[in-house]
């Protein structure tokens, strides 16, 4: 973006914003990448961390929930602490790194679970273009392997290693599932993210979420309060399998009624 910037005259005021999760061995290695970076581009860079905003780290919270649902707690907190950084530095767009494997892994992901919502709107190249912080993806349609590559011979500064969690989580499966159907056929990335484009949702016979301020922290939700206070609600209360869905807490009140 730094070098379009330049070369067309955007008139963009960039700046670099990172999440600290807090996984040692992982982030603390590809912020020194970041920091690289910032060197070289001569950008205003800031760092906001899970432990600041949350009072938790991913190595805590991974102690206390296991191997399985951490992507869970990681993608919610880290989506809001974009929004609180971006807030931070005053910015009015944020722009992602999301490539098209993370996006079709995505789609999958919201088929599997019969998320039609999420469905729709996580193929859009900017999405909230009508909220105060809309989030635009400039790699939707570059593979993975060709961001490597470019950064790889251009001596770029980057970072390629895998989370050291994302082998367990959901995500890695479906990741897994998406490279054996390329194995046979190159065209799989970008058929599921087109195909995902082309479904459309009768709005007029299901009922749609409606964004709203969280009662708790003020920002965006699709409910009262928003899942990062709920999560968070869980880990600092020790019910955290609760907060996780609602089909646990209501199977586990059911149980108490039947003793």
């Amino acid at each position: 973006m730094t070098t379009l910037n330049e070369r067309y005259d955007y008139g963009l005021n960039l700046e670099l914003l990172s999440v600290d999760e807090g996984i040692t061995g992982y982030r603390d290695d590809s912020l020194e990448t970041v920091k690289k970076n910032q060197e070289t581009y001569q950008l205003p860079l800031t760092i906001v961390s899970y432990k600041d905003l949350y009072g938790w780290t991913m190595d805590e919270i991974v102690k206390i929930i296991g191997l399985t649902n951490n992507c869970t707690f990681c993608g919610v907190f880290r989506r809001q602490a974009l929004d609180r950084g971006a807030i931070q530095i005053r910015a009015d767009k944020i722009l992602t790194g999301h490539n098209a494997d993370d996006i079709a892994e995505t789609v999958y992901m919201n088929i599997l679970r019969g998320d039609f919502f999420r469905l729709a709107k996580c193929v859009e190249i900017m999405t909230g273009r009508d909220g105060p912080l809309p989030r635009g993806k400039p790699f939707k349609y570059t593979y993975e392997k060709e961001i490597v590559m470019y950064a790889h011979f251009k001596k770029l500064d980057y970072f390629s290693t895998e989370c050291i969690y994302s082998p367990n989580a959901y995500r890695g499966y479906v990741r897994e599932l998406i490279k054996d159907l390329e194995a046979t056929r190159p065209s799989t990335i970008i058929d599921i993210i087109h195909s995902a484009e082309s479904l459309e949702i009768d709005t007029s016979t299901v009922k749609m979420p409606k964004l709203m301020a969280c009662t708790r922290c003020q920002f965006m939700s699709s409910n009262d309060v928003c899942k990062a206070c709920v999560l968070l609600e869980g880990l600092n209360t020790g019910k955290t399998r609760q907060a996780m869905g609602r089909k646990e807490v209501q199977s586990s009140q059911t149980d108490k009624k039947a003793t």
